[in-house]
């Protein structure tokens, strides 16, 4: 469940950044190797927050790791932090976004993905989401 403000009861375990990096209406997703959380969902990339990381540089990090693309911190612009709580966990979930000229092939890290692919918000709206992208998606794109 999604929250855009801080609930009261709130426990946070961790923050997680999230990165849609965008060309021409559309955006990556990564599908996720079966034998990870939330296994055979899709997502764009990110990951949690390492100690004392700052946030941007998270986002930079895990684009890098999980799509090989390199992006400056100056590209990267901050979009919103919600609220999110799943059955085991509450967390932070910072959303970030970026432009870029071409949709560059995407190098995925095998073990934690098996597939990428530039897709339109309503195209990604019909694959298994990873939980609550749905509401980020609408959210983001306004849809």
């Amino acid at each position: 469940m999604i929250f855009y403000q801080e609930p009261d009861d709130f426990d946070k375990k961790f923050d997680v950044v999230g990165c849609f990096i965008i060309n021409c209406g559309q955006f990556v997703l990564l599908h996720r190797q079966d034998d990870k959380p939330q296994g055979d969902t899709w997502g764009i990339p990110g990951g949690k927050k390492n100690d004392k990381e700052p946030l941007i540089k998270t986002a930079c990090r895990e684009t890098f790791e999980e799509t090989g693309l390199a992006i400056r911190q100056s590209k990267i612009a901050f979009f919103k932090t919600l609220y999110v709580r799943y059955p085991e966990y509450d967390f932070v979930y910072h959303i970030f976004h970026t432009t870029i000229d071409r949709q560059a092939k995407i190098k995925i890290n095998k073990q934690e993905h098996k597939d990428a692919r530039w897709l339109t918000p309503q195209e990604a709206l019909e694959l298994p989401l990873i939980g609550d992208l749905d509401g980020c998606l609408k959210l983001f794109f306004g849809k």
